[in-house]
């Protein structure tokens, strides 16, 4: 395998540091959250090995969210990631034929990739309202194909699948002898009703999700796969142990003991993120420079700015960072033109979330050509 680094993790607000950003649009969650926030007290607990599969009570937690899940069908990773990469070393083969939705968040696409796969890129176009084509999709998908990797809601963009469009590509992989992995690390912050946990639908389906987004535990590096079939679930247990046997005890008995309050932590979300909204859409309705695709759900979304614009984009970020403190995931993060950007809205107070849209504002108009 050979491995890259994106411009996504190279750039990130981490490895810029957070102290060298003021306004922080470069986050796709909500505010981190803190240790002393979780109820819990862990000077009883023993340092062992956990269960391999992940605690039973915080797989069942997780489990209650979809119809006829149970615990067996959880398997908890070192964040989304963990469960990306897994996925793609058990199922892919150098030159096996799989097909990702694009633009994606790096490892969604990177995984596939470290695997020598043939990897096949459904683009999701502005022009398209960053929708998946079904039709397009069922070209691309063949018997061969080991897998086809999506997200909703849609990072960077927002975008979100219909049930009928999710139930018409399920049918689509079960046809094809095909799985569907299901990024859905956004499914709890969709701004009208969320889907089920897409495994729900079929063994054929692998839910993947984690606490980073909507719960802001990146920290935790606590994620999951949902997978109701046995003998795969099995593979990637040993996939699992072979990286690290289990996850960390201390980190999944924060993660449980958090979660046992789960509901009340999404609701605040929710309520959070509306008000956020808000206040970005009321910006790009008062503004001249950008286009979007309105999101319905997450805490990003992918404006560009718009074509007939004579900016010198290089210019633009450079005062967008460096003179206004300001920082979003420019469209080289998601391998696309630069004049699109990835906007995360959940991360900011509305003070700051008001102060830096209109600082993006500013940078356009300083980054015009004469």
């Amino acid at each position: 395998m050979k491995y890259v680094r994106s411009a996504m993790e190279i750039e990130s607000a981490e490895e810029v540091g957070y102290d060298n950003i003021q306004f922080n649009f470069a986050e796709s969650s909500i505010m981190d959250g803190q240790v002393k926030d979780i109820p819990v007290s862990l000077d009883e607990l023993v340092l062992e090995y956990g269960s391999h599969q992940g605690k039973t009570e915080l797989r069942e937690i997780i489990a209650a969210d979809g119809d006829g899940l149970k615990a067996d069908d959880v398997l908890t990773t070192m964040g989304a990631g963990g469960a990306l990469f897994a996925l793609a070393t058990t199922l892919l083969e150098p030159g096996d034929h799989v097909v990702v939705g694009f633009p994606n968040y790096a490892i969604n696409l990177q995984a596939p990739r470290v695997t020598g796969a043939n990897v096949d890129l459904l683009e999701q176009t502005f022009e398209g309202g960053f929708r998946v084509d079904i039709e397009e999709l069922a070209e691309r998908v063949t018997a061969e194909t080991k897998f086809v990797s999506l997200t909703c809601p849609h990072n960077p963009t927002g975008s979100v699948l219909s049930m009928p469009e999710l139930e018409k590509i399920v049918e689509l992989v079960e046809e094809r002898g095909s799985y569907l992995i299901l990024d859905e690390i956004y499914r709890e912050m969709h701004h009208g009703e969320p889907l089920p946990p897409a495994a729900t639908f079929s063994p054929r389906v692998i839910s993947v999700a984690s606490l980073s987004k909507t719960y802001g535990l990146p920290g935790l590096r606590l994620g999951w796969l949902i997978c109701r079939d046995a003998d795969l679930m099995e593979t990637l247990l040993a996939a699992k142990e072979a990286m690290h046997i289990s996850h960390s005890v201390v980190l999944e008995e924060l993660a449980y003991a958090f979660l046992l309050d789960k509901d009340a932590h999404v609701e605040k979300t929710r309520q959070d993120i509306a008000a956020k909204f808000a206040v970005v859409k009321g910006w790009m309705e008062g503004q001249d420079y950008l286009e979007w695709v309105e999101p319905s759900g997450g805490v990003t979304c992918f404006p560009r700015l718009k074509a007939d614009l004579d900016v010198d984009v290089d210019r633009f970020y450079e005062v967008l960072n460096d003179k206004y403190g300001t920082y979003v995931g420019p469209g080289h993060w998601f391998e696309v033109d630069r004049r699109y950007m990835r906007i995360g809205f959940g991360w900011p107070s509305k003070d700051q979330l008001q102060q830096g849209l209109g600082n993006i504002t500013r940078a356009v108009g300083e980054a015009m050509r004469a």
